[in-house]
């Protein structure tokens, strides 16, 4: 099975470790065995974090513009909610579905857009677009590749500003850097070669220094000290 998906992943963070800015968003094709993208288009986003639930409709455009040139058996986007089926997906049964208040009202909010973009892809090219979040592998890797992007984003960010920056990585994953591209391999059980990366074209990497660190207010998540050289 052909798997798009698409997630934003990591944010800016100030110094109590509270989250400012969604960083990057990036879509994936995924086949087996369901461990890297093998095709995948990514793009910084610098959205805010409190009026960011509109970067869902985002992903989903970002995979509609992937199956343009990929085929694929079936989308998944970053919204748990049981596997159902987006242009099918009524305020009546949103209503209805286990989500907290808040993330109903955020999601009632652009759902029609949610809609109409899974409607126009299961006309053009025959396939569902799935709201799965978390359970899906796809959205794992979509997760760390946008993750992996996104530290390249913000060493962009780090060098140009010339100032230190705090980034807060996806839950339970480890980056590492090797040769032309940046790795975030997943630390999860039963994930352990499921990983996302990031070519550094342009060499940014070499004119930051990167220290790893845990993030104290939640566990289980890791933050990245991006400092300019120099």
């Amino acid at each position: 099975m052909r798997i798009v998906s698409a997630d934003s992943a990591t944010a800016l963070l100030d110094d109590n470790f509270v989250p400012l800015v969604h960083v990057a968003s990036a879509a994936v094709l995924v086949e087996p065995p369901y461990t890297k993208a093998d095709v995948r288009i990514a793009e910084p986003i610098f959205r805010e974090v409190e009026n960011g639930f509109d970067v869902i409709a985002h992903e989903a455009e970002l995979c509609q513009s992937l199956l343009e040139t990929e085929k694929a058996d079936v989308v998944h986007l970053d919204a748990s909610l049981g596997g159902f089926p987006l242009d099918e997906l009524s305020p009546v049964e949103l209503i209805g579905l286990r989500v907290s208040n808040r993330a109903r009202s955020n999601l009632l909010k652009i759902l029609p857009q949610l809609r109409k973009i899974a409607g126009e892809i299961r006309r053009k090219h025959n396939i569902e677009t799935l709201a799965i979040g978390k359970d899906s592998i796809a959205v794992r890797i979509a997760e760390l590749t946008a993750g992996s992007e996104a530290i390249l984003y913000a060493a962009a960010k780090s060098v140009t500003e010339q100032k230190s920056l705090i980034l807060g990585l996806p839950t339970k994953c480890q980056h590492k850097a090797a040769r032309d591209r940046i790795y975030l391999n997943s630390l999860m059980e039963a994930e352990l070669e499921v990983k996302g990366y990031a070519k550094d074209a342009q060499k940014i990497l070499a004119k930051v220094r990167i220290e790893e660190m845990q993030n104290p207010v939640a566990r289980g998540f890791r933050a990245l000290k991006i400092t300019p050289r120099g």
